[in-house]
């Protein structure tokens, strides 16, 4: 089925972003479809780089008789143009889709500079169960996890009777940009749990996972338990010629970085990109296709616009992930630090919940299992979901919610 044609109306958003970046990605593939035929050639794959199985195909047709090359090749570059069509419909769709993220922010419980710490145990249910302190990944707004109604991992577990808080980062000022990661970890993360005043199972969320393992190895009179959710450890599996690649591009980053005092959003959205460049006009196709007005087009616009919704990440911090996490491994080969300190997570006393998803784009469950193999006596969960839609997608509640919301109150004193 063909998305109809784009309906006029007001533009409510911007995005995907970065915008051009993704055109530009859609116009290249089809330029490519559209140069390679007939001049394709059995050394043409190989001298491109293109998938090795048009190869295969061109050996199909061949063998197929007089005309079929140019059946195929119209066939293909109809596809291909049907396709640049879906995703431009799916644009026009999601910038002009009506939905507001409209919830309220909980209580704040304690603040330093631009990060906040907000406490939902006023969604509490009757059970008084323990206390809960949920990371989030430093470059993507904390409401992920607070998304909409019915998809918010934070009113959840306030509901089934934990008490959970969130740390919401905010967006990095002055004193931020300056900000290593031992500045995250050892300062702001470790004051938090001090403000608290007493043992909190520490869940963290992708990079807020890396972050909250450190703070547990450091402080473990703060913390009783620690949940990863979908965290990365061996940045080079498995594939360390994409990871060295991403990291590669630091040098030609660096101005915009030393200017600014951070890795800006768009460029942090670039990197995403290009860990799969052609995801974005795929889902946005798809999206192109659904009943505009139903649940499941608002949860797409809702999670697309917290995507486009980033942080820009501190200088200092932007380096060590690139350079150190990317480019040399540092977690996986024993020499990431935190003041001073080696995170080594066979040190972790704590129980812990390390969740796998097995669609991960972000971060490859090879990547993920690879932490879950040091962690002594981990409960390791593999929901059946990808980076996002493990938090909040459709199948949430019954991929993590409610196996993280189990081992957290079997922490019960």
């Amino acid at each position: 089925m063909q998305p109809g044609p784009i309906q006029p109306g007001p533009m409510l958003r911007r995005g995907p972003r970065p915008l051009l970046l993704h055109l530009s990605l859609a116009m290249m593939r089809s330029a490519v479809l559209s140069s390679a035929w007939p001049s394709w050639s059995a050394a043409w794959p190989s001298r491109t780089g293109v998938e090795e199985p048009l190869a295969k195909i061109a050996e199909h047709v061949a063998e197929a008789g007089p005309g079929a090359e140019g059946r195929f090749a119209r066939a293909l570059l109809t596809e291909a143009w049907a396709q640049d069509r879906g995703f431009l419909a799916g644009i026009a769709a999601y910038r002009r889709h009506p939905y507001q993220r409209m919830v309220e922010d909980p209580p704040t419980v304690w603040e330093e500079g631009g990060s906040r710490l907000m406490d939902y145990t006023v969604h509490r249910g009757s059970r008084s169960g323990p206390l809960v302190v949920v990371v989030p990944s430093l470059i993507n707004r904390a409401y992920i996890l607070d998304l909409m109604p019915g998809k918010s991992l934070m009113r959840y577990m306030a509901a089934e009777g934990l008490q959970p808080l969130l740390l919401d980062w905010g967006y990095p000022g002055p004193i931020e940009r300056r900000f290593t990661l031992t500045d995250y970890v050892a300062g702001r993360l470790e004051r938090a749990l001090v403000a608290i005043g007493r043992p909190v199972i520490l869940v963290g969320y992708c990079m807020g996972g890396l972050l909250a393992l450190a703070a547990a190895l450091r402080r473990p009179d703060l913390v009783r338990g620690l949940a990863l959710l979908a965290t990365p450890w061996d940045f080079h599996a498995p594939d360390a010629d994409r990871a060295r690649g991403l990291a590669s591009l630091l040098p030609a980053l660096e101005p915009g970085i030393g200017a600014t005092g951070a890795l800006a959003t768009d460029l942090l959205q670039m990197l995403f990109a290009c860990l799969d460049p052609f995801q974005t006009p795929a889902k946005y196709r798809n999206f192109a296709r659904l009943d505009q007005a139903g649940p499941a087009a608002r949860l797409f616009v809702a999670i697309e616009d917290w995507l486009n919704d980033g942080v820009p990440l501190a200088a200092p911090a932007a380096r060590a992930c690139l350079g150190e996490w990317y480019g040399d491994n540092t977690t996986a080969e024993g020499l990431w630090t935190i003041a001073g300190a080696p995170v080594d997570p066979t040190r972790l006393a704590q129980p812990a919940f390390i969740a796998i998803p097995n669609r991960d784009r972000i971060v490859p469950p090879e990547s993920a299992s690879a932490l879950a193999e040091l962690v002594p006596h981990a409960t390791v969960h593999r929901p059946a979901a990808g980076h996002v839609g493990m938090a909040a997608g459709r199948r949430a509640e019954t991929e993590l919610w409610r196996p993280l919301r189990d081992w957290c109150l079997s922490l019960e004193d």
